[in-house]
């Protein structure tokens, strides 16, 4: 069933640009970390579980290699860690990626209409074989990984960032993303903030939330954006 939130706040408004995330709103790649996640916690005779996978979503990798050195109880270890999760992660979202679904409808539709970004938490290594892998790579206009900005989301840095590269206001700038810690990012911005929720049962605080990117409202919605003038 799809679900979209009620009333619809954007009816009329047309952003100068969007900014998506890309783990698990553009790229089904959260099956892909929680894979090798497991694996991880596995070799130590842990178990990876659905209240780590929530703790964890949308986070960096420093910050979150440095929770699971606290978890492991290893402290200092987080940089080996962090080693060690980057490698079964890449080998497993080369392999493995997709896109999520509506995801090569929505790009193509947004971005015959206002520039669009993607803005991500993960390493740019990660993020160019992500969207290579389904498809979107040369779709956007910017692509800022976790190197770019002097602070990763939850803070508000790397849409700030995305912003400036794209030369649009944060006001007038559509997110779209999947985690809690991502749209804090994006509203502590100031940007118009869509969830599109990529674990079961996840709740999100933003200014609408849809279940899936192939909603059809939303489609319909892009389908009346004209391009807006040049700032």
């Amino acid at each position: 069933m799809h679900q979209i939130t009620t009333p619809w706040p954007f009816d009329g408004w047309t952003p100068h640009a969007v900014a998506f995330d890309c783990d698990g709103t553009l790229v089904d790649t959260e099956s892909c970390w929680t894979h090798a996640q497991t694996e991880l916690f596995a070799a130590r005779g842990l178990i990876f579980t659905p209240a780590y996978e929530l703790a964890f979503h949308g986070m960096a990798l420093p910050p979150r290699c440095a929770r699971i050195a606290e978890v492991f109880g290893e402290p200092g270890s987080a940089t080996a860690i962090r080693g060690e999760l980057l490698y079964l992660v890449t080998e497993r979202i080369s392999a493995h990626a997709a896109p999520r679904p509506g995801a090569l409808q929505v790009v193509a539709l947004i971005t015959a209409a206002v520039p669009a970004a993607v803005i991500s938490n993960a390493p740019q290594s990660l993020l160019d074989i992500a969207l290579k892998r389904a498809g979107l790579d040369g779709m956007f206009t910017v692509v800022i990984g976790a190197e770019a900005a002097a602070r990763p989301k939850p803070a508000p840095d790397p849409y700030l960032l995305g912003c400036a590269r794209l030369g649009t206001s944060p006001a007038t700038t559509l997110a779209i993303e999947d985690s809690a810690t991502g749209l804090r990012s994006a509203r502590d911005a100031g940007l118009a903030t869509l969830g599109v929720p990529s674990l079961p049962d996840q709740s999100l605080c933003a200014d609408a939330v849809v279940s899936t990117l192939e909603h059809p409202s939303l489609i319909k919605w892009i389908g009346t954006w004209r391009a807006p003038p040049i700032e």
